[in-house]
């Protein structure tokens, strides 16, 4: 199903202003939401935070005052979406809980783009941070379950695993080894292009969000320092996706992309939700998006006298939609694969490769003494006092044998060359990569088997979200489109009443309930949360208490 933004008729930007009713929706509710609602919510909120900030980055380098106004004119609608979206986080959800969201964002996102990147060094980038993240989940899953008793695995609703990967006080590099090489635009696939845009602003997100709430943790010191030290590793994610963008693009040219990206991610959204009311959303923001999209073309053709094709390339349709769902054998693949390696300037390396007086050891000596000190070291090791051994949800045991060990934290490895054996650098390095676009047979990662990756059916998350009773296959995407087409000119904001609308608008006739057959419990009836009540749509789990080595 193919849809091509630039083939819309826009709505007036001005028609698009919000009322504060319509800017404060009804919540989700925290006990029924789906998993993967939650994390297109906080995917959305950082893709209008990037949006805001990179308008006000342009307009602080602009010198004339005319752009300068009709910036701030998109900035205004990009500001009334963000709040709007962020206000669906619903009072009752602690930080922490919310902490878990943004971190299966990050997982299930990362590998997502991941499988379908087609530009080896890009993909290296993605396959590198995602063990990274995958990591941090499993540390905040246990600061979680050790300080609030919640469990973990019911907020991710079992699609995604918590266990641990390269080790969170091994991912700190010397900050001149988080830069790689940048792609060139004229050359890039569009799919590429999007990927590192969408990603940067995830990342950004995640980093803003650690940088502000580590003060206000008030749980415990553990915490705040968690916060803190994995804040610092999303710094150096967002400096190695951000050095993936071509630095030759104008101002304009990088305006007209964010508004493609973020009409190309609302209507991922709108084709995969299954929450009819924040669909709703997805879709009115779709339509701002549409018009925002329609005046930078405009704009790059007043300023620059160019046209969107030479930006976008091709003829503007989008490429296949982007379907968050489970990725665990793609993870656990990368795991046993790629876990030993570091960056090195521009590249990825085995940990073996460094020299004894190389950077990376420096630093980790400054930033990691003692080692008690460590706060990810430091709260598995709490939680493993408090219950004998850490928290984890697992579909099988770790796929390292030297992570496998329930009763000790794996403080060295990736981290101590002589703790990192050389089968966990096979892949993912840049002396392995292709040529592109071809496969690289070795690592068989560069693309999904095409029975791997049938996205709109078999990664489908939402397909069992009963309070909806809705499938999203090709046919029901068919009808969804059509009712988009033939409602759109009839929508609120096309007939300018989109301020004077409340917020009772949306879901009076949509006949929509809240409530789940199927509810999310937040806390865990066993003592160490080794919850096994089964979700037909989540992945079998044979035994989350593995045997312990």
């Amino acid at each position: 199903m193919s849809f091509n933004p630039f083939e819309e008729k826009p709505v007036p930007i001005d028609r698009t202003f919000m009322n504060w009713q319509t800017m404060y929706p009804a919540p989700y509710n925290l006990n029924t939401v789906h998993p993967y609602t939650k994390v297109r919510i906080v995917l959305m909120n950082g893709t209008e935070f990037e949006a805001q900030w990179f308008t006000h980055q342009f307009s602080r380098h602009c010198m004339d005052n005319d752009l300068r106004r009709e910036l701030a004119m998109l900035r205004r609608i990009e500001q009334q979406q963000q709040k709007r979206i962020s206000i669906l986080k619903p009072k009752n959800e602690t930080v922490l809980e919310h902490t878990i969201t943004y971190e299966q964002l990050a997982v299930d996102l990362t590998a997502f783009l991941a499988r379908h990147e087609d530009d080896c060094n890009v993909k290296n980038a993605l396959d590198f941070a995602l063990l990274e993240d995958f990591d941090h989940l499993y540390r905040y899953a246990n600061l979680l379950d050790l300080e609030y008793g919640t469990c973990p695995e019911k907020l991710v609703g079992r699609y995604t695993e918590m266990t641990p990967a390269r080790p969170t006080i091994s991912e700190h590099r010397h900050p001149k080894d988080s830069i790689f090489r940048y792609i060139n635009n004229e050359t890039a696939s569009l799919q590429t292009r999007l990927n590192i845009g969408i990603i940067t602003a995830a990342e950004q997100q995640t980093m803003n969000y650690y940088m502000n709430v580590a003060p206000f943790y008030s749980k415990s010191d553990l915490g705040r320092r968690l916060y803190q030290e994995i804040g610092m590793i999303e710094e150096a994610h967002v400096s190695q996706y951000e050095s993936l963008k071509d630095p030759s693009a104008t101002w304009l040219e990088d305006l007209l992309m964010h508004e493609y990206t973020e009409c190309y991610l609302y209507y991922s959204c709108m084709m995969t939700e299954c929450d009819l009311c924040i669909r709703k959303i997805w879709e009115e923001c779709l339509v701002q998006e549409i018009s925002h999209l329609h005046k930078a073309k405009e704009l790059l053709e007043k300023y620059e006298g160019r046209d969107w094709q030479q930006v976008i390339g091709g003829c503007g349709e989008f490429p296949d939609i982007l379907v968050l769902g489970p990725n665990i054998e793609y993870i656990r693949n990368v795991i046993a694969t790629t876990t030993g390696n570091t960056q090195k300037k521009e590249d990825v390396v085995p940990l073996g490769c460094l020299p004894e007086n190389d950077p990376f050891f420096y630093y980790q000596n400054v930033v990691n003494e003692p080692l008690c000190e460590v706060a990810s070291h430091a709260v598995i090791e709490a939680r493993i006092r408090r219950r004998g051994r850490d928290y984890r949800f697992e579909v099988r045991e770790n796929p390292i044998p030297e992570l496998r060990n329930r009763r000790m934290d794996n403080a060295s490895l990736a981290r101590i060359p002589s703790c990192t054996p050389a089968a966990y650098s096979v892949c993912g390095t840049t002396a392995d990569n292709c040529s592109c676009p071809q496969i690289n047979e070795h690592c068989q990662c560069m693309k999904p088997k095409e029975n791997d990756c049938d996205h709109r059916e078999s990664m489908m998350p939402d397909d069992n979200c009963d309070r909806n009773e809705h499938r999203m296959d090709d046919c029901s995407q068919t009808r969804m489109l059509g009712n988009y087409n033939r409602n759109r000119q009839q929508s609120n904001y096309s007939h300018g009443r989109m301020a004077g609308s409340s917020r009772g608008n949306y879901s009076s006739n949509m006949n929509y309930s809240r409530q789940s057959n199927r509810p999310y419990n937040r806390q865990s009836t066993s003592p160490d949360c080794t919850c096994q009540q089964n979700n037909d749509s989540s992945p079998e789990v044979t035994n989350t208490e593995v045997k312990d080595s």
